[in-house]
């Protein structure tokens, strides 16, 4: 995911992109630039102030916590950090 597909979408100017890897609780992502090429982002661009940490944490949670006591911390502090 980080070299072909990367590559295609760079070509095909997808605006951002993200590799997750679940088993790690990782999330690379992408800033697809207008000049060509990439660059890696720490906040999404396309979801603004979605910080990408905030996503690992969640798929960290998932392991331990049933998905609706995620999605509702999930939920909470996102929204906590809109304000």
């Amino acid at each position: 995911d980080l070299g072909q597909k990367r590559l295609l979408y760079e070509d095909l100017g997808v605006s951002e992109y993200w590799v997750v890897n679940v088993k790690k609780a990782q999330i690379t992502a992408f800033e697809i630039l207008s000049t060509g090429g990439s660059q890696r982002i720490m906040e999404s661009l396309v979801l603004p102030a979605l910080a990408i940490s905030l996503l690992e944490e969640g798929l960290r949670r998932d392991r331990q916590m049933d998905n609706t006591k995620v999605s509702a911390w999930f939920l909470a502090t996102a929204q906590a950090s809109l304000q």
